[in-house]
């Protein structure tokens, strides 16, 4: 099967053909000429050996950065969990959880940020994806959480905390 690449910017023009029997992708340019290829099981690991930040970039609206924070966050049957966050932006946070909920799950999540430990923050969210084992010995297994209904001060002020965040590690 070819697949014609009209609008990713910079790569417009060139095609990819699935080749369903060798489980491979092929990458051909303008003219026809074969650039490189790439069997789906390597495509598959690539994608699996990424990061979360990676993975998931293009689907947040807002930059993340790693803070560990304790969170509260209640199901709609009712049922409170204690965790620790794993990242956190404006759009979301992960929860590190050995049984993390199903995608599109709606909860409640409550936290505080480093400088206010007392002022407890609410949003309403849903379970955007899981993870359902540890990765690279790294990466703990929970869910990454998209906030639905946070206020927009609450809002600015992670947003401000994410980029002190990112700008101390990026000088470290």
């Amino acid at each position: 099967m070819k697949i014609p690449v009209v609008s990713t910017a910079g790569h417009r023009g060139k095609s990819l053909i699935v080749d369903t029997q060798q489980e491979t992708i092929h990458v051909h340019d303008t003219t026809g000429r074969l650039l490189g290829n790439m069997s789906w099981g390597a495509i598959i690991e690539r994608i699996l050996a990424s990061d979360e930040d990676a993975r998931f970039a293009h689907c947040r609206a807002q930059p993340r950065a790693p803070l560990a924070l304790k969170v509260r966050y209640t199901t709609p049957e009712g049922k409170h969990f204690d965790s620790l966050t794993g990242g956190i932006g404006g759009g979301g946070l992960f929860i590190e959880s050995g049984t993390p909920l199903s995608p599109g799950t709606e909860l409640t999540v409550e936290f505080s940020l480093p400088d206010r430990p007392m002022d407890k923050l609410k949003a309403r969210a849903k379970v955007a994806w899981v993870r359902h084992k540890p990765e690279r010995y790294l990466l703990f297994p929970g869910m990454g959480i998209q906030f639905l209904d946070l206020e927009k001060r609450i809002q600015e002020e992670l947003v401000g905390l994410v980029e002190a965040l990112n700008r101390s590690r990026s000088l470290s």
